[in-house]
């Protein structure tokens, strides 16, 4: 037989096979997932409902991922970081040819919800449908009316995303979406209140929090998508950041926040106990600071609800102790060598007692940041600097060329262990290695 004719069978053998496990799949997922049926065709605008969807678009932060690299609204391009290499965002303009804009109601809604996209198949996960899928109908149907008729067009060609393989097999996701992605609606709990209700729909669906602050499995998978699971919303790392944890911990985590905090902070930028930065602040400066006021009281309810789950360190609120750090910083006992380094880069801003300055300089002492079982947020920080786009005007200078990995690493463990604080230290070669990471 012919080298040719081996190829051409061994071609029509992969093709079988892979209709085969699509159509397996396919019926799979039709046994464990909610439908819902939409128009085929497009409907036509509605004015109430393109306002609403507009709203939507701000909650879910839309164009944190969409927005072209010129700022071009949702007109796609840009890349997101992934460990598999970068995914490209796409166009969901209302361009016929590069875009959405020949989208049925019911397109959408499946792209949306469940991965799939009349164009590319089966959407990376970067694409948050494992959140989206819980969103209901009438959210679903503003949004597609928001993006049809509200937003202009842009004839904007994305790149192609080509990840190495395996990763570059899109039919594999259909198997990941069994295995790991949300398959229902959410459904209100009865004995919470509506504002709770509200508040969980937000962070477990169209604010989609879980994508960077819950924890991942060995599938890239979120450990859970609402509060049943015991890893939700604990922390979790992406692009380099270490989204902090959101449960009742009080020390890494939201314990000593009030709900009144937590609103200030979404819209704001900024409370009593933290200044928005890294990953978080166009959040606020794109997308939460638009929310209305109700819509952030339900999130903080909700978030208040949370109980304590993956504590990290711990903080002692005592003025005795923190006059103790003081005294460290005065004397610079050789015992304790980043105080140093902070006494001569960081307490002009921070503060010798480490609480910062209300609105331009995060407190340090009891800092959820400070205290989180993972410090890579709080290292890239001093390596990078940090500034809030469109929530403060305040800035913090990178030190990268400033200061060695060892002093990095010392004034981080200093930090950790002052004013209360009760933190594990970090190591030169956790430095070195963020370093290398973020400037590869």
């Amino acid at each position: 037989m012919s080298a040719a004719r081996c190829r051409h069978l061994r071609q029509r053998v992969r093709t079988r096979i892979l209709t085969l496990l699509a159509a397996v799949l396919t019926f799979a997922l039709a046994g464990c997932e909610q439908h819902s049926t939409f128009a085929q065709t497009r409907p036509p605008p509605d004015a109430t409902m393109i306002a609403h969807g507009e709203y939507l678009a701000k909650a879910g932060d839309c164009a944190a991922c969409h927005d072209a690299a010129n700022h071009a609204p949702f007109a796609g391009g840009m890349p997101v970081n992934s460990p598999f290499g970068p995914i490209y965002a796409s166009n969901i303009t209302p361009d016929p040819v590069h875009g959405i804009g020949r989208y049925t109601l019911q397109q959408f809604a499946d792209a949306l919800r469940l991965g799939l996209s009349p164009r590319h198949g089966h959407l990376y996960p970067a694409m948050p449908y494992p959140s989206f899928a819980s969103l209901n109908d009438a959210d679903v149907t503003a949004l597609y009316q928001y993006f049809e008729y509200g937003v202009k067009p842009v004839p904007n060609a994305v790149p192609p995303t080509r990840l190495p393989f395996p990763f570059n097999q899109r039919w594999v996701l259909g198997m990941w979406r069994i295995a790991f992605s949300r398959h229902e609606r959410f459904t209100p709990q009865a004995g919470r209140s509506a504002l709770w209700n509200r508040g969980a729909y937000l962070v477990q669906g169209l604010g989609h929090c879980g994508a960077c602050h819950t924890p991942r499995g060995p599938g890239y998978n979120e450990l859970g998508y609402d509060e049943q699971s015991p890893a939700y919303l604990t922390g979790g790392i992406n692009d380099h950041w270490f989204a902090p944890n959101l449960t009742g911990d009080p020390a890494s985590g939201l314990g000593r926040w009030t709900a009144a905090d937590i609103a200030a902070f979404l819209r704001d930028g900024h409370n009593a106990h933290s200044l928005a930065f890294g990953a978080m602040a166009p959040v606020i400066g794109e997308s939460t600071r638009y929310m209305t006021d109700s819509d952030l009281d339900a999130i903080a309810v909700y978030l208040k609800s949370l109980r304590p789950r993956r504590p990290s360190g711990k903080y002692t609120d005592n003025p005795d102790v923190r006059a103790a750090t003081a005294r460290t910083l005065a004397t610079g006992l050789p015992e304790r060598p980043g105080a140093g380094v902070y006494l001569a880069f960081c307490a002009r801003c921070h503060g010798a007692d480490g609480r910062g300055q209300p609105g331009k300089a995060s407190a340090l002492a009891g800092s959820a940041l400070a205290l989180s079982r993972d410090p890579t947020s709080a290292l890239r920080i001093v390596i990078e600097g940090s500034e809030s786009p469109g929530v403060s005007d305040q800035k913090m200078p990178g030190f990268r060329g400033r200061l060695t990995d060892a002093e990095i690493a010392q004034v981080i463990s200093f930090v950790r262990g002052a004013w209360g604080n009760g933190a594990a230290p970090v190591s030169t070669a956790e430095v070195t290695r963020l370093r290398d990471a973020i400037h590869r």
